[in-house]
């Protein structure tokens, strides 16, 4: 697998600009994961996943508290998770990933989003063939050998693990993220910086100024969209 350290490197450098959004995603995600079972981390692993990833974004308690409680409230706000795949300028292939509760408008604002700002959509399957779903964590202050080690020494597969502007980097298969962040953790890893499950590309590309110009207005428009959970994306930022 490719190292496309790039574009989640980018993307979280953002968080800081957009919080009052992203706290709100992980509100309906947290609700979401709540509702799908026992609204109780310790009973429930959808939910404690969710919890460890807000963390990362520093996501305030009350925000957690409030959408915990309005899962245990018996609250029937139903969503759906939907995904999205397009193409902007030049060959550039874009996942959307979102919860709605309204589909039929989430279809018509994202479709809006592709037509109006240089891009299109297309059919289920038509780009996320060219991407890996992986969890991704991240972490500072430790050797990437010692980190490789430990993993191996508790029979821990992980799809790569590499250092990267002082970062340690692993990557695991989304299935396995529960058990690697806890073997990280056993290694000695107490915060990450980034806990996350991605879609990475498998290739990136290179626009030109006019194109990437055109590329990144259709990114922003689509990451404002309400029901915009996730955008993914094959493009190597400038």
């Amino acid at each position: 697998m490719g190292r496309k350290w790039n574009n989640i490197k980018e993307k979280k450098a953002q968080k800081d600009k957009n919080t009052s959004r992203i706290y709100a995603r992980f509100g309906k995600e947290i609700y979401v994961a709540a509702q799908s079972g026992e609204p109780d981390p310790e009973a429930n692993q959808t939910l404690r996943l969710t919890l460890e990833r807000a963390k990362t974004y520093s996501v305030p308690k009350h925000i957690i508290d409030r959408a915990i409680e309005k899962a245990k409230g018996g609250d029937e706000e139903n969503y759906d998770q939907l995904r999205y795949e397009g193409f902007g300028p030049n060959g550039s292939m874009i996942i959307v990933d979102a919860l709605t509760n309204n589909v039929n408008r989430t279809a018509s604002e994202v479709r809006a989003a592709f037509g109006k700002n240089g891009g299109n959509m297309g059919v289920s399957g038509s780009v996320s063939y060219m991407f890996d779903h992986t969890g991704v964590f991240a972490f500072e202050g430790h050797d990437v050998d010692d980190i490789l080690e430990s993993l191996m020494e508790q029979e821990v597969d992980v799809r790569d693990v590499f250092e990267e502007n002082d970062l340690v980097v692993v990557y695991a298969e989304p299935d396995q993220f529960a058990q690697v962040q806890e073997a990280l953790k056993s290694a000695g890893v107490d915060e990450f910086k980034v806990a996350e499950f991605e879609m990475l590309p498998q290739t990136e590309i290179e626009l030109s100024s006019e194109d990437q110009e055109t590329f990144e207005k259709l990114v922003d428009v689509l990451e404002d969209l309400e029901d915009v959970q996730n955008v993914f994306h094959n493009v190597e930022l400038k």
